[in-house]
């Protein structure tokens, strides 16, 4: 006879607890300046091997604007593979995705209101343990300056 049992959870490797810089403020009058957006993603480790993170994907939605705005609500950019670090978490550890998303703005006209838009961040981790999708827990804001 064979028996066995388990106890605690199960091993797996989780990614969560995504956050975003809250805002960012374009210059008057810059036209599609470029800029980077900074993001961290908790990542847990359980299993007894190594896990290798392979691309982690950004994708902002337009959720809500104030004034006048380029986008519409819901517009989505995928800002596509972003850079990350680091590329692997060890069997039974713990880190910290340290992420770079690149992205752009309008700066308002002189004489014009200030406007602001606020995106959802989704990312989506690929790793040898899985694919993952997150959002951040809060919103990016872009403002005209």
């Amino acid at each position: 006879m064979v028996t066995g049992c388990g106890f605690g959870s199960p091993s797996t490797f989780t990614v969560s607890n995504a956050s975003v810089d809250p805002s960012y403020t374009c210059p008057a009058g810059a036209n599609n300046a470029k800029y980077d957006l900074r993001a961290t993603i908790d990542a847990n480790n359980s299993t007894s091997s190594a896990v290798t993170i392979s691309t982690v994907d950004a994708t902002l939605t337009l959720a809500s604007v104030k004034g006048p705005w380029l986008q519409k609500v819901d517009d989505k950019y995928d800002a596509g593979n972003v850079t990350f670090t680091p590329s692997s978490v060890g069997a039974g550890a713990k880190a910290t995705l340290v992420v770079t998303v690149p992205s752009a703005c309008t700066g308002r006209s002189p004489n014009t209101p200030v406007a602001s838009g606020d995106y959802t961040v989704t990312f989506t981790v690929k790793t040898s343990a899985g694919t993952f999708k997150l959002d951040s827990k809060e919103r990016h804001r872009i403002l005209t300056g």
